[in-house]
């Protein structure tokens, strides 16, 4: 009998146990966990924690999660001993989404709830799948990996982009099968971050996620940049980070904010 194969790491390190709070950053459709390359280790006092999903990066010989759902009952094993102080998602388009339904996995189990969801770019899940991506032939989406490669300080190699192209395919069919009928009501505040020059989601779409916030607890900033301006998580958006994070634990019933750094 075969051995039953080695589970892949969901984290690219392991976090440090003196962190302060933890901010887990999911990854882009297509793409995997060092996306976040440029990102600082800390925002604030959030330590960044890059999740890995299986499919892709050094996780590339395992199956891909299929839907948002099972990578989300996947993930939130391995994750929840580290989910043992204040901590936050962040997901932006795609990644959004796979944040999201982590999130419901953690409500549904009666897990630790985040202190903050941040949703970039992407409409609220019962306004959706939404976006030109998910009707794009494979010769649109190689040359969409290209300027994403470009954008992210790299050299689009073509034998790269035909390997990536099958994450982003796969990562796309995930995308196109998640909705939600009507939205649900979830403990964490809720930040649905928009940039001002986005031209695949833009801001005024994203209203749906107020929906998924507690009374009170939403907020829908909109920053200067494009779509793929948070890769270099620019200062204003590291600041809009922590500003938050530290505003809704300050909001908690006996909550007590730590010192702004930004």
């Amino acid at each position: 009998m075969s051995s039953p194969p080695r589970r892949g790491r969901w984290l690219l390190r392991r976090p440090d146990p003196d962190a302060a709070a933890r901010l887990f950053v999911f990854p882009y459709s297509g793409l995997g966990a060092s996306m976040y390359a440029r990102w600082p280790a800390r925002v604030g006092s959030m330590e960044v924690c890059a999740v890995q999903p299986p499919g892709r990066e050094n996780r590339i010989r395992e199956p891909h999660y299929g839907g948002y759902t099972d990578l989300a009952e996947a993930a939130v094993p391995p994750l929840l001993p580290y989910l043992d102080r204040p901590f936050a998602f962040f997901g932006h388009c795609g990644g959004a989404l796979a944040a999201f339904a982590t999130a419901v996995r953690l409500h549904e189990t009666g897990g630790p709830a985040p202190t903050v969801l941040f949703m970039s770019s992407q409409v609220a899940p019962h306004d959706g799948p939404y976006g030109r991506f998910l009707s794009m032939t494979d010769a649109e989406l190689g040359a969409e990996l290209a300027g994403l490669t470009r954008a992210m300080g790299g050299d689009p190699d073509p034998d790269m982009i035909d390997l990536g192209l099958g994450v982003l395919r796969a990562d796309i069919g995930a995308n196109q099968r998640y909705r939600l009928d009507e939205p649900m009501t979830l403990s964490s505040a809720v930040c649905a971050v928009g940039w001002a020059d986005d031209v695949e989601i833009r801001p005024e779409q994203m209203g749906g996620w107020r929906e998924y916030a507690p009374d009170g607890r939403f907020s829908a900033p909109v920053l200067a940049g494009g779509h793929h301006a948070f890769l270099s998580a620019p200062d204003h958006l590291v600041a809009e980070l922590d500003r938050t994070m530290t505003e809704a634990l300050a909001a908690q019933p006996g909550g007590r904010a730590w010192p702004s750094t930004s």
